[in-house]
């Protein structure tokens, strides 16, 4: 048991309608892991630079979570920043530093290469591929991406889906990524290529799933008073999701509970910036608001 997850680690800047923050923890793998770390053991692999605090992620350890795939290299940390406005579903990004990143070559440990799950979190889709070709005995395996790769390396991150099991991905991404504005179609057109399952992350609108076996199952939005920050919210859905799916050791029977374990913890992602709502909650408080998602949809 047990899950790899590969992506970035960085120090965002983000402004919302709501506040601001300078130098925040973010990261794609970061988001992903805090989250799946409620549920199953974590090997982070990922590049820091020399600038980076890991005492300021040391927490992570008490929760069984691996840094033996996390390389500190001479150099920057990854850096973003951008902004929202009202509309929380788009980011604008004003700047991105890939510093380390950019000469980033991805090598697993070999403990990491004989895990379960792999979820590979939005990087390079060459470097997707790269750690795809490492592992071993993957039981279940997902991955994400987003516009800038759609842009330059279409056909890459084809491929990348095309040897996963599920997709997950926002509804502009796969409708650039498809050039199919209806999401049915669009769905469909992923699914023919190799993956079981596409997962449509649509913000406040909820999650699409569509499975290649015809079947759609839709989960919606939890009803928040407050959004401080939805960065981060889409990888914080895919940790939940794969951690449930890792702590339950059976796929296909416990799908549809793990994407509302994932949009579980996304809702409590957004309530703040960065991850910092996340370490305030227990799993007594995710299962609570997990029963919640259930009675949204109950018809007597």
């Amino acid at each position: 048991m047990g899950i790899v997850v590969v992506g970035t680690v960085a120090y965002d800047s983000i402004e919302t309608p709501f506040g601001k923050v300078e130098e925040t923890l973010g990261g794609s793998a970061l988001y992903f892991t805090v989250a799946a770390s409620f549920f199953t053991r974590v090997g982070i692999v990922a590049v820091i630079g020399e600038d980076f605090d890991l005492g300021k992620i040391s927490f992570l350890k008490d929760r069984n979570v691996s840094f033996d795939g996390l390389y500190v290299e001479k150099g920057k940390t990854f850096r973003w920043k951008g902004y929202y406005s009202y509309n929380l579903n788009e980011a604008h990004t004003l700047d991105t530093q890939l510093n380390v990143l950019e000469n980033f070559d991805p090598i697993l440990p070999e403990e990491f290469t004989r895990k379960d799950l792999l979820f590979l979190a939005n990087i390079d889709p060459e470097l997707q591929l790269k750690v795809l070709d490492q592992m071993k005995n993957v039981k279940f395996s997902a991955a994400d991406t987003m516009n800038f790769w759609i842009d330059s390396k279409k056909e890459k991150v084809m491929e990348v889906f095309s040897r996963v099991n599920a997709v997950t991905i926002n509804e502009g991404e796969i409708r650039e990524l498809t050039e199919e504005y209806n999401l049915v179609k669009a769905a469909r057109k992923i699914l023919d290529i190799g993956p079981e399952h596409v997962i449509i992350k649509r913000g406040e609108y909820g999650v699409l799933v569509f499975e290649k076996s015809g079947e759609v199952f839709f989960v919606p939005a939890y009803p928040l008073e407050k959004v401080f920050d939805p960065t981060g919210a889409g990888d914080t859905f895919a940790g939940g999701f794969m951690g449930f799916l890792d702590s339950q050791g059976e796929i296909k029977r416990n799908l549809r509970k793990a994407v509302i374990y994932g949009s579980v913890l996304a809702s409590y992602n957004v309530e703040k910036f960065s991850f910092l709502k996340l370490l305030e909650i227990s799993r007594q408080d995710i299962d609570e608001r997990y029963r919640e998602f259930l009675n949204f949809c109950r018809v007597e």
